[in-house]
């Protein structure tokens, strides 16, 4: 019988006719990074810096997602535009085919989310490349990622706590809940997700820190089908474990129309924060027009009328206080988006996590989840899936 990487590459020769990766016709805004390390993982390494680079300015690691490109999620996100505006730096770690034929992040395999080895490594002598030929604040490095790539930067942020100041997991998982393609594609649906404490602990074995921890803000659709929201129930968990902080939101207030919770530590600071999607599909919530717009839709890159890159440029201080425009929306309390029938979810805790099914019509999902479903039955059929 074939293996399970033969398989799944085969298999994966089926989006041939509908592939989805997003590519900008024309150059991107982005730079190749070249002699950044030994490169265990072998990923390729873009970045942007822009002309008006700050002093001692931050850096922002961003993490594409399956079947994007680095380019691609610059276009969409919008990153590159808050990083002209504002003086940080960029760096976009890409996939290749050769690790991954869906340009999936390898989230879920031991030796690329270890400490020191495989693709957590190559991403970070990536940054220490840029910190040392840049003028980077080391106490103002961020990482978020969409999907694969909002997973990894909980690989991220668990194995290398010590170099992160925040991360912001969008439509991700929880570190170390699966090891395995077959556990993947279960974890992502929402099953036999790790409790609490096991969530802590793993966080807690990969590193030897003992410091304060990342901030963590947490983006999902409540009409994800693609990877299951108790996902991001079980991140806010491990994280509220980590930070000692009680199930209970410090507060819960309104975003532009969306449920925005928040957890402070006990000297009032903010380390997390949670998004809550009102009906949106599986992708990064973007808006493109208006005084908060930048990025473009696409694949994956959804219309919310909320900017999940603008909002953590503030949520991360990337925004300076100079800048004169408004703060973020949070005045109109409990003044819900409803995009689709969904329960107000204001005062609710971190806790019990059950499976959370789809919420009303989500953004038409792009045909690539037509190949997971064919990969998936294939490892129905193999016995390597349940």
């Amino acid at each position: 019988m074939r293996n399970l990487s033969d398989t799944i590459k085969r298999l994966a020769t089926t989006r041939n006719a509908t592939d989805l990766h997003w590519n900008v016709s024309g150059p991107d805004r982005l730079t190749d990074l070249s002699d950044f390390g030994s490169n265990p993982g072998n990923l390729r390494a873009r970045f942007y810096v822009p002309e008006a680079l700050a002093h001692n300015a931050p850096l922002v690691v961003v993490l594409h997602g399956c079947t994007q490109s680095a380019g691609g999620y610059d276009l969409g996100s919008g990153w590159s535009q808050m990083a002209d505006r504002f003086g940080f730096a960029l760096l976009f770690p890409e996939q290749q085919r050769a690790n991954n034929p869906n340009l999936c992040f390898n989230w879920f395999s031991p030796e690329d989310t270890a400490r020191g080895s495989g693709e957590a490594l190559s991403i970070r002598q990536m940054v220490d490349t840029v910190l040392h030929k840049h003028r980077i604040d080391k106490s103002r490095i961020f990482v978020t990622g969409l999907s694969a790539g909002g997973a990894m930067t909980s690989v991220m942020l668990a194995t290398y706590p010590e170099v992160f100041a925040g991360g912001a997991i969008i439509a991700g998982l929880p570190f170390g809940c699966a090891q395995t393609m077959p556990q993947a594609f279960d974890r992502m649906r929402g099953h036999k997700i790790p409790d609490r404490a096991e969530l802590a602990e793993l966080v807690r074995g990969a590193s030897d820190h003992s410091g304060k921890w990342p901030t963590v803000s947490v983006w999902h659709g409540t009409a994800d089908s693609t990877v299951n929201a108790a996902n991001a129930a079980a991140v806010l968990e491990q994280w509220c474990a980590l930070h000692g902080v009680g199930p209970r939101p410090s507060r819960t207030e309104s975003a532009r129309g969306y449920p925005r919770r928040v957890w402070c530590d006990a000297e009032g600071r903010e380390v997390i924060e949670e998004y809550s999607i009102t009906g949106m599909g599986h992708g990064t919530p973007i808006e493109v027009s208006g005084d908060e717009g930048c990025g473009k839709e696409g694949p994956f890159m959804l219309e919310a009328s909320i900017s999940s890159t603008r909002h953590l440029c503030r949520f991360w201080g990337l925004d300076c206080a100079a800048d004169s425009e408004a703060p973020l929306d949070t005045s109109a309390r409990f003044a819900f988006r409803e995009l689709a029938p969904a329960a107000d979810r204001s005062g609710a805790e971190v806790g019990t996590r059950a499976r959370v099914e789809p919420q009303g019509v989500s953004h038409p999902a792009p045909t690539i989840e037509g190949v997971g479903k064919v990969i998936e039955d294939a490892l129905r059929k193999a016995g390597l899936m349940h």
